[in-house]
């Protein structure tokens, strides 16, 4: 993609012009689209009847006394309004222009195109002459297949004849007409015109940078003109050229300018067509400038986040690691940690999320590792730089903030147990004390508790690791926490059931990981996979809840490597959740990594998951359902989602 560089003469002064290159040969291009514009029109003062504009098939009187009357006010002044009004009107002219060259096309000659298009001359020559028309890559290519559609190969008369000398002076007469001393110094220079027109673009952007990065001298005297005046013309004049990557700098610079004062607001289109071109990667923004977008222009952030969501939603056999990269790579951390607003505006985007798409364990893992990543951004501010946890969690109970955003690593793993005990009584007491009152507004305390335990999901990981060697004493808190996680809602009141299955649960697994020979016991091998299926019109437990249990006892116990890999066989089998498994078996192995477990565990532990990871993956070459369990769960099975009804 290059420029072309065109000096035109216009009411005594010079103006600069940069065409985009379209799909033209090399010698069309050098021949055709640096001479774009002429000044060899027909008068502006000629009129047409209304019978004649009404003689044009397709085209209505209105519109086409609409856009002659454009052309020629676009023409006389070089306004700042005029300049945003043109923009503003550039996808209607296209739609206008492709209906005139649709027109053309239908006409048998030349001469019969003036006759039932009379005004077709001065109508493209003065759209021809006006530089934020032809800037405009789609307006540009309209402009030239007219041109080319009105030249007559063979010409049959005078009419035809004059036409195409037209046409030849349109397209070459600014060629023939260049500046001499200009001509000699580039040449001089050893540049091609091209190169020169990308070296004069970069210049005006660098010069308007330095403008644009001038503060208000001083707000209290109102005499001295005020340099915020032209953020606003800067931005209308950017609309068209968004895509240019010389302009890059230009946009960055107006996005992130402080607003000191009102006339510092930016253009409604520029922002538009900023968000509209970052979205289909057309603009290459540095960090920065694309937080300083969203802060801007609440749709393009929405955009951003729904992006990011599509992109991980219809991956989900994407790895964990990759999953981290993908947020990373987003930029949404980085604007979050920074600007509290944004993060919030993710949360609701998340919590709409949970609730249409209702036990989706993929969305639960993304909405877990953003919020790592921007914790991570969060900890690299400056102090000065930081706000309160508060104004990010504001209707978060307080007093379980603190303990669920502290992450495992940054305490002593002697001291788990004791705190997921106190983060389980105030779970505990929050919904008894809500589940007395009437309404909605306990509901939503508990919504928030539960959302906050789904984005700090490790102490969720770390409670079932404890509970492969808790004793029958202990084993109650952290059973209940990991029970609310996935039934959040105690839809039904059945959340004394599902306590009194998970118990089962763990009683058969670790009757089956302290036995150290076969054969297994077939009877309680047959019960916990018949825990892992739902039984319509009955309560039953999530079977997540018994996957990730089963996992950890075969990553964190004691018993042979042998035996545990055939529980893990045989139960995954019988149960048919074998990516499930794998997903479980994931999430460990990246917690272990994240916090560098001691090395006597990590010895021991990793040559069981590599032997367990080489199981499930045998097992799931010979999986015949294809289908991820996120998409399988129904009403009954629904895991680590919440009632639509009971929850918002």
């Amino acid at each position: 993609m290059g420029f072309g560089h065109i000096r035109l003469r216009s009411r005594g002064k010079f103006t600069l012009v940069t065409l985009q290159r379209r799909t033209f040969s090399d010698s069309e291009f050098e021949h055709n689209i640096q001479t774009l514009l002429c000044n060899r029109l027909p008068s502006p003062n000629s009129t047409m009847s209304q019978a004649q504009m009404g003689s044009m098939a397709g085209l209505k009187p209105q519109e086409v006394a609409f856009w002659l009357g454009k052309a020629v006010e676009w023409g006389q002044t070089e306004s700042p309004d005029t300049q945003r009004d043109t923009c503003l009107h550039l996808g209607p002219l296209r739609a206008f222009l492709q209906l005139l060259l649709t027109h053309i096309h239908t006409q048998s000659s030349t001469t019969e195109t003036m006759r039932t298009i009379p005004f077709v001359g001065q109508f493209l020559g003065r759209l021809c002459w006006n530089p934020y028309v032809t800037a405009d890559a789609g307006s540009r290519s309209l402009l030239l297949q007219s041109l080319w559609s009105l030249y007559s190969e063979e010409p049959h008369n005078a009419v035809e004849r004059k036409a195409n000398q037209w046409i030849r002076n349109l397209l070459c007469q600014l060629a023939t007409e260049e500046d001499s001393a200009t001509h000699m110094l580039v040449k001089h220079m050893g540049l091609s015109p091209k190169e020169y027109s990308v070296k004069v673009l970069r210049k005006m952007v660098l010069l308007l940078v330095e403008e644009v990065g001038e503060s208000c001298s001083s707000l209290a005297d109102p005499n001295p003109r005020c340099s915020c005046d032209s953020v606003l013309a800067a931005s209308v004049a950017c609309v068209p050229l968004v895509t240019c990557p010389e302009t890059a700098p230009l946009i960055g610079a107006l996005l992130q300018r402080p607003m000191t004062c009102d006339k510092a607001a930016l253009s409604q289109d520029f922002l538009d067509a900023v968000s509209s071109a970052y979205s289909r990667k057309c603009v290459s923004l540095e960090a920065q400038a694309v937080v300083s977008l969203w802060c801007h222009n609440l749709a393009s952030l929405e955009g951003a986040v729904m992006s990011l969501l599509d992109s991980v939603l219809s991956n989900p056999a994407s790895t964990l690691h990759n999953l981290e990269n993908t947020i990373t790579h987003s930029l949404l951390p980085k604007a979050c940690s920074q600007h509290s607003s944004i993060f919030l505006i993710v949360n609701d985007i998340f919590r709409s999320m949970l609730v249409q798409v209702e036990g989706n364990q993929t969305l639960l893992s993304l909405i877990h590792t953003f919020t790592l990543c921007f914790l991570r951004e969060l900890a690299a501010l400056q102090p000065q730089e930081c706000v309160s946890l508060k104004a990010f969690f504001p209707h978060t109970p307080q007093s379980l903030l603190a303990p669920l955003l502290t992450h495992p690593s940054e305490m002593a793993q002697e001291a788990w147990p004791e705190h997921l005990a106190w983060i389980t009584a105030s779970l505990q007491r929050l919904t008894e004390e809500e589940e007395e009152e009437e309404g909605n507004r306990g509901q939503c305390g508990v919504f928030e508790a539960w959302f906050l335990l789904v984005q700090c999901a490790d102490w969720l990981e770390v409670a079932s690791q404890l509970l492969v060697s808790a004793r029958p004493q202990a084993f109650g808190p952290l059973l209940w926490l990991l029970t609310f996680y996935h039934h959040p809602t105690n839809r039904g009141h059945h959340r004394t059931q599902q306590l009194v299955a998970a118990r089962e649960v763990w009683d058969h697994l670790r009757s089956l990981f302290l036995l150290s020979a076969p054969p297994l016991p077939a009877d309680r091998l047959q019960s916990l996979a018949g825990l892992m299926s739902a039984v319509p019109q009955q309560p039953s437990l999530d079977s997540l809840l018994v996957v990730s249990l089963l996992v950890n006892f075969a990553v964190f116990s004691h018993n042979s490597l042998s035996g545990a890999r055939e529980i893990v066989r045989m139960v995954v089998q019988q149960s048919g959740l074998v990516r499930e498994a794998v997903c479980v078996l994931d999430v460990v192995e990246l917690r272990l990594n994240r916090e560098r477990a001691s090395s006597s565990l990590t010895d021991r532990v990793k040559p069981r998951t590599r032997a367990l990871r080489g199981t499930l993956t045998h097992m799931a070459q010979h999986d015949t359902d294809t289908q991820p369990l996120w998409q399988r769960w129904d009403t009954h099975t629904a895991v680590p989602g919440c009632s639509t009804n009971q929850t918002l």
